[in-house]
């Protein structure tokens, strides 16, 4: 049975919780945009339109604890439980990062204290923007960013999962129409499958150590892998568990 665990936890207390290590680690650590969270979306305006005057997200953070974000231990955490390489070639694990432009640069630096001496960088291509409120002043961005990062053996690659022949770095960012939405920065469940298949073999471990929305253990769960995560704010645990991760699984309770 493919066992799916989220904790209402911080992912430094990890070690109370027993879980294995991960083939595959993948977070979305808060970007630490600050009070300029909205500052580019519609929602800074009442019902997103700018003559209506500032919403009551005018000037407000996406979460109260981005600031006690600590991306070095993160980063140990990451190299504490991911699988060590084996001596095989086509085994050895991985980690991705989705993260605003800027940060990909310090991930990589950071890493490297870690353990993690390669990189490649990957953009998600949206065919929207959430910008629109500059689209008359400038060009607006419809990517997001992350980055993969490994130790020194490539890591475990199933092209033959997503259809065969070259993956490129640059990958469609889907439109996800059938998970509800409960969080700010959820990503598309179809976006975390094709990530999963291609590091992933059935009954590997997947850890999300920021869950959020739950997003990362269901597509998981949904591939026939095993997946861990860890979310410290209640009302997102709680929404990951009624409207995410309860669609098709009964995640234990912490």
């Amino acid at each position: 049975m493919n066992k799916v665990e989220l904790f209402n936890d911080h992912f430094q207390n990890f070690k109370v919780y027993g879980i294995p290590k991960a083939q595959l680690i993948i977070a979305d650590p808060p970007y630490n945009l600050g009070k300029n969270a909205y500052a580019s979306n519609p929602s800074w305006y009442i019902d997103g339109d700018n003559k209506n005057g500032e919403s009551e997200l005018a000037g407000r953070e996406f979460f109260d604890t981005d600031k006690d974000f600590r991306p070095a231990e993160f980063m140990h955490f990451c190299s504490q439980m991911l699988i060590k390489e084996p001596k095989e070639a086509g085994k050895a694990p991985c980690m991705i990062v989705f993260c605003e432009f800027e940060q990909q640069f310090k991930y990589i630096e950071l890493g490297k204290r870690y353990g993690f001496n390669h990189y490649i960088n990957l953009v998600f291509r949206k065919n929207f923007s959430a910008q629109v409120l500059k689209a008359n002043m400038k060009i607006v961005g419809n990517c997001e960013y992350g980055v993969l990062l490994y130790r020194d053996k490539l890591p475990k690659f199933n092209n033959d999962a997503v259809g065969g022949g070259m993956v490129f770095n640059c990958i469609d960012w889907g439109r996800d129409t059938k998970t509800p939405k409960v969080h700010p920065t959820q990503k598309p469940v179809p976006l975390l499958q094709y990530l999963i298949r291609i590091f992933t073999d059935p009954g590997d471990v997947v850890i999300d150590p920021c869950a959020g929305s739950g997003s990362t253990l269901f597509a998981a769960k949904e591939l026939g892998r095993r997946a861990y995560g860890f979310e410290i704010k209640k009302d997102f645990f709680k929404a990951a568990q009624d409207k995410v991760l309860n669609r098709a699984i009964q995640p234990s309770l912490f």
